[in-house]
């Protein structure tokens, strides 16, 4: 083969490789180590801290960009509202930030893809402009919001002037993956992300990567302490009290519904808000090529009888 030849062979066998590897097809192996009699690893890009989660599959080996456009298939329709904004390469790098501590990656492989399909249920849910009659169905219209389009107020609580003052002349109205409102919520997010997000929120609504960065931190991070995040009810890291059980809260994708949004969803019975939500994880278990049997029994799916972890709406989302 003649160099000029060989040469544009080669860049193709390069490029070719390269999307090989964005796409998720060619799986990096971990580098271990053992510290304190404990197996640790690292693995890439995705996975970079040490870390036991990082010995298990990271999320790009079992969920592909062609996977989350099956999930997300009308977000880019004409129609929706943020066309062009939310992408698979958006969602897996905000991601890789907290594989380490086990988003995705707790667990067998099983136990991974329900994580993602449980969190983008939700996330769904949230961000869709499905309705009954609408092409596709209407749970093929998740991320078609990156924003709330008309508030009807700015969300300034002055309870926390002190340490969460309201920026003058801005809106904490609803935006990102997992809606954020209110000027504290903003504020403890853009803390724990190193974001100034209390004076600029518009920021959420600009950057894909800092909203699923968002929603994965709020996924991960208890609203309170001596309480589980969304992630340990999830995963089976939360061992219910006698007072956890005595309030019907059980490990599993109901109680994520509790902690995230409380009493607006939960112990409301078999409300239109709580099932659309299921809906969506079902619906993506299917997608993912996991199944909706394996998301457990309606009491494990449900928090139709849960008493709130924190009465009086102290979630994080509106």
């Amino acid at each position: 083969m003649e160099p000029k030849n060989l040469s544009l062979f080669l860049a193709i066998l390069a490029m070719l490789l390269a999307l090989v590897v964005v796409n998720g097809d060619e799986s990096v192996k971990p580098l271990v180590k053992t510290v304190k009699g404990k197996k640790v690893c690292t693995k890439g890009w995705e996975c970079k801290v040490w870390s036991a989660y990082c010995c298990n599959q990271t999320i790009s080996d079992y969920f592909q960009s062609y996977q989350f456009e099956n999930l997300f298939s009308k977000r880019n329709s004409p129609v929706a509202h943020a066309v062009g904004f939310w992408d698979y390469h958006s969602f897996i790098t905000a991601s890789a930030d907290y594989q380490h501590l086990g988003f995705g990656t707790t667990g067998e492989k099983l136990t991974g893809m329900k994580e993602v399909a449980a969190f983008l249920g939700h996330v769904g849910s949230k961000t869709s402009c499905g309705y009954g009659v609408a092409t596709g169905g209407p749970l093929a219209w998740g991320l078609c919001y990156n924003k709330e389009m008309s508030p009807s107020k700015t969300y300034c609580d002055d309870y926390y002037k002190l340490t969460y003052p309201c920026t003058p002349g801005v809106s904490y109205h609803g935006r990102g993956a997992l809606p954020l409102y209110w000027n504290y919520n903003y504020g403890e997010t853009g803390d724990a992300l190193k974001v100034d997000l209390l004076n600029h929120p518009e920021y959420v609504e600009q950057n894909a990567t800092l909203a699923f960065q968002a929603a994965i931190w709020r996924w991960m991070t208890p609203a309170k302490k001596h309480q589980p995040s969304a992630h340990d009810v999830f995963v089976g890291n939360w061992k219910p009290t006698k007072n956890d059980t005595l309030s019907k809260r059980a490990p599993g994708f109901g109680s994520t519904m509790n902690v995230l949004y409380g009493e607006q969803v939960c112990g409301q019975g078999d409300s239109e808000s709580m099932n659309n939500i299921v809906s969506h994880y079902l619906y993506y278990l299917d997608l993912m090529g996991v199944g909706r049997e394996e998301a457990g029994p309606r009491e494990v799916l449900s928090c139709a009888e849960q008493k709130p972890f924190n009465p009086s709406s102290d979630s994080a989302s509106s």
